[in-house]
């Protein structure tokens, strides 16, 4: 099978803003915007006639319908959906395995590449002729979107089909920050020496991962992409679907490269409550912070937490302004170093073990310096300072595989 590639670049950006606010009270661009799957007419005439397959999940949608749903009423075969974290409906919890099943609005087998295997078979791809990958990311190391489509990559290359890209913007693409990933915490919460938060779209890393050989035997795929008009990577876009069930606010998707560290740590970060990510605290804190929550189970969301029942002290975000995120261009390490020295128990504070797939505070953070730091007294800048010249490397390479300005 002849591969190409073929990329449609917006040409002649504009933008006006729009009557919607974006969570920071600055106007966004969303109304001007077009991601790769809402233009139909540069894809369509390319899968007519093909076995189509689609990675898919709750955010792969034009307008207010599923992607599923509009090819199929547009006449595309489309012969299976394989459904990464969280599941093809988006409404698994964090970590949990996925089964395969069929979808029963569409009678569409749904593999699962967050169950029993991460990777399409040669039996999942012997009935494909393309494989089309459009999932909402973002923009965060630890989210686990871009491992799987790395692997789906490798699929495509072994088997020899193609792939096709259906971008879409990162919410968080401003922000390019943290240490980029030591190999030696390389795991499923971070596969590749990148940043906690590196700043690209899914066809950007796609990009990236053919270009420094990242892929299984440095093997590179062929992409057909369809680029999101209208957009650059300074651009606050608001999601218009929840990407996770515990990203449920854009409040959350903005803290979420500050604030997902907390997974490593005895502390909990909101699981448990309607405000994860954005809502940070332990029962160890009590009489050091007046603003309380208690984390309870939540099907869907996060039905065993941290100290589920147990009344937590600690930081309200949930009106933290995130424009000093933005204006900054810098993750917060101000928090997670304001707790640690409120704990009175220091030897726990980072000895929160969880599940052998979300790692410890090292695996999240891809570094094994943080801890002591922190620990040590050691100054943010001093911390920060530690991850160069690494991530100042990357930010030069990455600019190799931007599609957007």
């Amino acid at each position: 099978m002849k591969f190409f590639s073929l990329l449609f670049l917006a040409a002649g950006l504009s933008f006006c803003g729009s009557s919607k606010k974006s969570t920071t009270g600055t106007p966004d661009n969303n109304s001007q915007l077009k991601t790769g799957a809402e233009q139909t007419e540069k894809y369509l005439p390319y899968l007519k006639g093909k076995r189509v397959a689609i990675m898919a999940n709750q955010t792969t949608i034009i307008g207010n319908t599923h992607l599923v749903d509009s090819l199929k009423t547009l006449g595309i075969n489309i012969v299976k959906v394989f459904g990464p974290e969280h599941g093809f409906r988006g409404n698994a919890s964090a970590g949990v395995k996925v089964v395969d099943e069929i979808d029963q609005a569409t009678g569409i087998p749904i593999i699962s590449l967050y169950g029993k295997k991460n990777k399409p078979s040669k039996e999942d791809m012997a009935d494909v002729d393309v494989l089309i990958y459009d999932l909402q990311d973002v923009g965060c190391r630890f989210y686990t979107n871009i491992n799987a489509l790395s692997r789906l990559m490798e699929a495509c290359y072994e088997n020899g089909k193609e792939m096709l890209i259906l971008d879409r913007p990162n919410p968080n693409a401003y922000l390019i920050d943290g240490p980029i990933l030591d190999m030696k915490y390389k795991s499923g919460i971070g596969m590749f020496p990148i940043p906690m938060s590196h700043g690209l779209t899914v066809a950007e890393f796609a990009q990236m991962a053919n270009g420094e050989g990242w892929l299984k035997d440095k093997v590179k795929c062929p992409l057909k992409i369809i680029t999101v008009s209208n957009y650059n990577h300074e651009m606050l876009y608001t999601l218009p679907v929840k990407p996770s069930p515990n990203l449920n606010t854009q409040q959350a998707i903005m803290l979420y490269p500050s604030t997902c560290m907390y997974e490593g740590v005895y502390v909990n970060h909101g699981r448990g409550t309607y405000s994860p990510f954005v809502v940070l605290g332990s029962p160890y804190l009590k009489g050091k912070y007046d603003f309380s929550f208690t984390p309870t189970g939540i099907k869907g969301m996060s039905e065993t937490p941290l100290f589920m029942d147990q009344v937590c002290y600690g930081l309200d975000l949930r009106n933290y302004d995130v424009n000093q995120l933005i204006k900054s261009k810098r993750i917060n390490l101000q928090w997670l170093m304001e707790l640690y020295k409120a704990s009175p128990n220091k030897e726990q504070f980072f000895d929160h073990k969880l599940s052998k797939e979300m790692g410890t505070f090292e695996f999240r953070v891809g570094n094994g310096l943080i801890r002591q730091q922190i620990i040590d007294g050691v100054s943010e800048e001093e911390i920060r300072a530690s991850w160069e010249p690494g991530l100042s490397q990357y930010k030069v390479m990455m600019k190799k595989y931007l599609i957007y300005p």
